[in-house]
């Protein structure tokens, strides 16, 4: 069996860091409460449960400085903020509640929500291209009131008519989606509108190579969690550009009828997939 793995795919530098900061403070024997999961990755996050990271849904979830008895009260808890960010409220509550405060928000997320904010005072209506589901622009669209999301073509119809319109898009869509809802919203005749696209270049290139590796191979594997946003795009890339591709979180998900008649396949994984991951796939499928 012949397997060819894209070029890029596979952890980026905003989930590393994410692992690294967490790991850091668990090795220092710190008490780490990570709100939500830290990164879309339920194997990942599962190995760090292990290492002492309490994963919660909401604040009030940690107990309180002095609530628990002396001898389980030796530290004061630390919230570590989600790669994907979260709102400015969130974190003011956090420092209200007595808490130490970790963040492990990507960069690139951040540029988004400090964008909102700026263009928010410029005088824009803002507006985020992407799923107004995703943890990301929920945060995102915390640094500025109206925020506008658009996630379809149905959805351009809750734009104003008129006025100044700001455009940006979440992180991880692909640049075709984005493109193709600007150009939409574009017809609409605004006075101004200001696009600025925060797309991740890593998440742009991990796209192009994974298109590109669409046209070497009978059928693409995309491994990642189902709930991670970018693996979604790359599936969803790899169908549109004609190849029989298959959505896995792991090889332990393999059915042998996929490759049935097949001599060649690709690999391709999400910003949140680890290498070893990959690497087991990889080499249980060279030997089907």
């Amino acid at each position: 069996m012949k397997v060819l793995v894209a070029d890029k795919c596979g952890f980026c530098f905003g989930v590393e860091h994410a692992i690294d900061l967490a790991q850091k403070m668990l090795a220092e024997g710190r008490n780490v409460y990570c709100l939500g999961p830290l990164i879309h990755n339920q194997q990942v996050v599962d190995r760090l449960i292990d290492q002492g990271l309490r994963v919660v849904n909401r604040l009030d979830e940690i107990p309180q400085p002095g609530e628990n008895p002396p001898a389980q009260d030796t530290k004061r808890p630390t919230v570590l903020i989600r790669s994907h960010g979260c709102r400015p409220e969130v974190q003011q509550e956090v420092k209200e509640r007595g808490f130490e405060i970790a963040d492990a928000t990507c960069v690139l997320v951040k540029r988004a929500q400090k964008l909102v904010e700026q263009l928010h005072r410029q005088g824009y209506q803002v507006v985020v291209v992407g799923d107004p589901d995703h943890p990301e622009t929920q945060g995102v669209i915390g640094y500025a009131p109206k925020v506008t999301v658009v996630a379809r073509e149905d959805d351009i119809k809750k734009l104003p008519p008129s006025g100044r319109l700001a455009v940006i898009s979440q992180t991880t869509l692909s640049g075709e989606d984005f493109h193709r809802l600007v150009g939409l919203i574009a017809r609409r005749g605004f006075e101004e509108l200001k696009v600025v696209n925060t797309i991740c270049r890593e998440t742009t290139r991990r796209q192009l190579s994974a298109i590109e590796l669409c046209r070497k191979v009978e059928v693409m594997f995309v491994l990642g969690a189902r709930h991670s946003a970018n693996t979604r795009e790359l599936a969803q890339l790899c169908r549109r550009n004609g190849a029989q591709t298959y959505h896995l979180q792991n090889w332990q998900e393999f059915k042998p009828r996929y490759m049935e008649g097949k001599t060649t396949a690709g690999v391709t994984a999400g910003a949140s997939t680890p290498d070893w991951i990959i690497r087991e796939f990889v080499e249980n499928l060279q030997h089907q």
